[in-house]
């Protein structure tokens, strides 16, 4: 593959959060009085808010939109001490910043210095000559326009970048903007529903990437 310019996700991409949704599921619960959490409704939670989908019927018993809020909040919250980064992916982004230019994108509501703190505090800012957040755009992905404003700040056409994800909606962004899309097993979607977008290739993480770039 060809790539000037990489795009990639944070969260399921770069780090793992499951702890900090596992956290925030928890403590959304126990706010509104629920103090057992199905480990299945904990992974179905962010998938639907992703997709800015409806969770009225997995949090049947409490009020949902309250919840919804009690969750972002506490999940923000955790992702101070609850995300890490994947296995080798410092080294992994070393051997892809020395083939192409990198950057970030996240669907999270905080600023870029945030995000750029926790990264600071794995050793991963270096690696990203940009970083926007939900916070930088009009629209979240699966709008194309957190990618389109990273390739301009790069200085890279957006065809010539490479949208690694592990969601639907990073596949969705990076088909309407152009670019072509990775799409990674490492986080919470299956392979199924990942193929259903249609991405250009899909791995199970982002370890054999460098290899495959030219």
């Amino acid at each position: 593959m060809k790539a000037k310019a990489i795009i990639l996700d944070l969260d399921g991409t770069v780090v793992d959060s499951r702890e900090a949704y596992l956290e925030a599921s928890r403590t959304a619960f126990a706010a509104m009085g629920q103090r057992t959490v199905d480990i299945r409704i904990v992974i179905e939670i962010p998938k639907r808010l992703e997709q800015d989908l409806p969770i009225s019927d997995l949090v049947t018993e409490v009020d949902a939109e309250k919840f919804q809020q009690l969750y972002l909040k506490a999940y923000y919250q955790a992702t101070a001490s609850r995300t890490k980064p994947f296995p080798n992916v410092a080294d992994t982004l070393r051997e892809l910043s020395e083939k192409a230019k990198l950057a970030l994108t996240t669907r999270r509501s905080v600023s870029k210095k945030e995000v750029m703190n926790e990264l600071e505090k794995f050793d991963l800012a270096k690696y990203f000559q940009e970083v926007v957040t939900s916070l930088d755009t009009h629209e979240p992905k699966p709008s194309p326009e957190a990618l389109i404003k990273c390739s301009k700040r790069l200085n890279v056409e957006i065809g010539d970048c490479l949208v690694v994800g592990d969601s639907i909606v990073d596949v969705k962004a990076g088909k309407n903007a152009g670019a072509k899309t990775v799409a990674v097993l490492s986080g919470i979607f299956s392979r199924e529903e990942l193929e259903r977008e249609k991405p250009d290739l899909i791995l199970e993480n982002i370890r054999k990437l460098p290899e495959l770039l030219e």
